[in-house]
C-alpha cells in the first residue's frame, strides 16, 4: 500500500468520525446549550428595562450567574459548558472537511467555521471556567473596555480598534440580511417540519437574527467611537449595549423589543438542535 493511499484512506476515515453520529450530538447539545444561554441573557434585558440597578448583567456572565444560583446549578454549568465544547467540535469538523451542501468545501466557508469553532471553544472556557469558581473572565463591559485599552496602547491602535469595530457592524449588518432574507432556512430540515411549526420557526428565526443584528452593530458602533475619541471607556460590551437602549427616547421600550427578540434567538437555538442540518 502506498503513502498516498495509506494518506487518502486515513482521511476519509476522520470525514467519517466527522460526520458520525457523536460530533451531531454534540452540534445538537452545543444548539440547546446556546439557547438556555440566550434564553436567560433576555429575561436579565427585560428585568433591566425597568430595574436597572438591581446588579444583573446581561451577558453571558450574568446568564451563568443566574444559572448557579439554582438548584443542581453547578451541574447545569457543566452540562452547558461540555455541550458547547460540542459546538465547537462540530464547527472545527467543518472547518477541516468542509460544511454539508454544494459549497460546503469552498475556502471561505471553512475560514468562517473555523472563527466559530474558536468563538465556542472561548466559550466554553469560560462556562467551564465559571463552574470551575474562577468567574469566567468576568462580565462583557469589564473585558470589552480592558481589551480596547490594551488596543489603543499599540502602535496604530485606533486604527486597530476602529476596523475591528467595523468587523462587529458587518457582522451586525449581516444578521440582520440573513434575518430580513430568512438565509438561516437554508439550513433547517424545513421538510420535516409542521407548517405551523415552520411559520413559528419563522418568526423566531427573523426576530432573533434582527435583534442579534442591532445588538452586534450598536456595540460595534461603540468601539468606533472609542477609537475616534481614543477612550477606551466608550467601548460597551453586551450588557452596557443593551442598557443604552434604555436611552433612546423609547426609554425601556426598545430594550424590551431587544429582549423579546433575544429570547426568541434561544427558541431558535432550541429549535435548531431538532431540525438543523449537521
Amino acid at each position: 500500500m502506498t503513502s498516498e493511499s495509506t494518506t487518502r484512506r486515513a482521511h476519509q476515515k476522520a470525514e467519517r468520525a466527522a460526520d458520525s453520529k457523536a460530533v451531531d450530538r454534540a452540534a445538537r447539545a452545543g444548539f440547546v446549550a446556546r439557547g438556555i444561554i440566550y434564553l436567560l441573557i433576555g429575561v436579565i434585558a427585560i428585568r433591566l428595562a425597568f430595574h436597572p440597578g438591581d446588579g444583573k448583567q446581561a451577558d453571558r456572565s450574568g446568564a451563568l450567574a443566574e444559572i448557579a444560583e439554582k438548584p443542581f446549578g453547578l451541574f447545569l454549568l457543566w452540562a452547558l459548558g461540555i455541550a458547547t465544547a460540542g459546538m465547537a467540535l462540530w464547527r472545527l469538523s467543518e472547518a477541516v472537511f468542509g460544511r454539508s451542501g454544494p459549497d460546503g468545501d469552498k475556502a471561505g466557508k471553512r475560514l468562517i467555521s473555523a472563527g466559530r469553532a474558536v468563538f465556542y471553544g472561548f466559550v466554553s472556557y469560560s462556562v467551564l471556567s465559571f463552574a470551575m469558581g474562577s468567574g469566567g473572565g468576568g462580565s462583557s463591559d469589564k473585558k470589552s473596555k480592558d481589551v480596547t485599552a490594551t488596543a489603543l496602547g499599540w502602535p496604530g491602535g485606533r486604527w486597530i480598534v476602529a476596523v475591528a469595530g467595523a468587523v462587529v457592524v458587518g457582522i451586525g449588518v449581516g444578521l440582520v440580511v440573513r434575518a430580513v432574507l430568512r438565509k438561516f432556512r437554508k439550513h433547517l430540515k424545513t421538510g420535516e417540519m409542521s407548517r405551523r411549526t415552520e411559520r413559528v420557526v419563522d418568526v423566531l428565526g427573523i426576530a432573533g437574527n434582527l435583534s442579534r443584528g442591532i445588538l452586534f452593530g450598536t456595540a460595534g458602533v461603540f468601539a468606533i467611537v472609542a477609537a475616534i475619541q481614543f477612550e477606551p471607556k466608550k467601548a460597551k460590551g453586551m450588557d452596557d449595549t443593551l442598557r443604552s437602549f434604555t436611552e433612546t427616547p423609547a426609554g425601556p421600550w426598545l430594550l424590551v423589543v431587544i429582549a423579546i427578540g433575544l429570547l426568541g434567538f434561544g427558541a431558535f437555538s432550541v429549535a435548531s438542535a431538532r431540525y438543523r442540518e449537521t
